[in-house]
């Protein structure tokens, strides 16, 4: 395997998971008896340029085409998105002369706070069934996998952004420079782009967030790998922030490198030398890794071994992605775990991939009573400890596996 950014062989491994299958691979009753494909989920990092990536053994299109993650089904994520969007308006200066475009717009969720304000939008996203949530509620949307093609077609029509936005989408993105360039072509020459994702990798390694490796995240960037990445495509980040959401996300800004109006924040060395003192540019640093995680491990399995000999009643809260890996990895079983409930009504009455453990709507845990909630989105923990604050009533707890396990009182 040769590193997609700059085509290094490559020969360090980051983190081997075993073999497992998609994490959003959720299993139906018509689904379940058939084989299960499973696939290696290993983690390599370059020496060059220290982008850590994930072969990529399935095809983007094979994942995303109809995908079961709906991000309306989060208040606390549309709260966010929503400040967000105020934020962009009043430092933009953003009116109706303006085109808005979302690469990865899901089911149109950030969007609509702009068209609420009567900005232009669009978006362009691959999962058809997604997409058709958006237009059903007004929210104009290319159903296409963003691409420099893609890009070209757009500008071709027309259309350029003022304001580019990415997501949650480029760790999910197998062919980076390709995109990159597309979102170079896509931006107005005074256009500004601003990128937001999970799983930053200072974040993965300094909290052990292990879960955050799943096959769909082709990718997982430091700001000074990012750094080279866009320099090559004639982009250029000015400023940086680091937001506490989903364990710990990065959002960037960026403009053309001809754009010489916008200058650079000093968040953009503040962060690369945190990253240096940490360690980031040392290979070291990466190869621990693997024995951090094989420590976390150990002590969920403990967990699950413990409270089974207490004969405690144990459910799960979210059918994330990330729980996914923790569960399959560690080799928990629906003989650890009674069943799992989420509040997406898309992955009700579904099967979680690999474990097979059945997924319900939350209501299902006062039928039960159980002892422990296993919250396996725990980006989300505040969210959930106070959507289900009624397990007090029999003296129920709510349970994190990462970054450490913990009991919650």
């Amino acid at each position: 395997m040769n590193c997609r950014f700059c085509k290094n062989s490559l020969k360090y491994v980051f983190v081997n998971l075993g073999e497992t299958p998609l994490a959003n691979s959720y299993l139906t009753k018509e689904t379940m008896n058939e084989v299960e494909k499973k696939i290696p989920l290993q983690a390599f990092v370059c020496e060059k340029c220290f982008l850590v990536q994930v072969e990529e053994f399935e095809k983007a299109k094979n994942i995303f085409n109809d995908y079961a993650y709906f991000s309306s089904y989060s208040t606390s994520w549309l709260d966010h998105v929503k400040l967000f969007a105020d934020e962009m308006i009043d430092r933009f200066n953003l009116s109706d002369k303006d085109q808005i475009i979302e690469i990865a717009s899901n089911d149109g969720y950030l969007l609509k706070n702009f068209k609420n304000k009567h900005i232009p939008i669009l978006g362009i996203e691959p999962a058809s069934n997604v997409a058709k949530i958006a237009e059903n509620n007004g929210i104009p949307t290319v159903v296409k996998f963003f691409s420099f093609e893609t890009a070209q077609e757009i500008v071709d029509a027309g259309k350029k952004a003022h304001l580019l936005l990415a997501f949650n989408v480029l760790p999910h993105v197998p062919n980076l420079n390709d995109f990159v360039l597309g979102m170079k072509k896509i931006i107005h020459e005074n256009g500004v782009i601003v990128i937001q994702f999970s799983a930053y990798l200072l974040d993965v390694i300094q909290k052990c967030e292990f879960d955050m490796v799943y096959h769909e995240h082709f990718s997982y960037f430091s700001l000074f790998t990012l750094k080279k990445i866009f320099e090559s495509n004639n982009l250029e980040i000015f400023d940086v922030k680091e937001i506490p959401v989903h364990g710990g996300s990065l959002r960037l800004f960026l403009k053309s490198t001809q754009n010489n109006e916008i200058k650079i924040e000093d968040s953009v060395k503040n962060l690369l030398k945190k990253e240096e003192n940490f360690g980031l540019r040392k290979i070291s640093t990466y190869l621990q890794f693997q024995k951090n995680v094989e420590k976390s491990k150990k002590s969920i399995q403990e967990f699950f071994i413990k409270a089974k000999e207490a004969e405690k009643k144990i459910v799960c809260y979210g059918a994330a992605a990330k729980g996914n890996t923790v569960l399959n990895f560690c080799e928990i079983t629906k003989n650890d775990i009674d069943y799992i409930v989420d509040i997406s009504p898309h992955k009700q009455g579904k099967f979680l991939p690999g474990t097979h453990i059945p997924i319900y709507f939350p209501e299902k845990i006062k039928e039960t009573r159980p002892d422990y909630i296993v919250i396996l989105a725990w980006n989300l923990k505040d969210e959930i400890i106070e959507q289900t604050s009624f397990i007090k009533e029999w003296g129920g707890k709510f349970v994190v596996l990462i970054p450490k396990v913990k009991i919650l009182k």
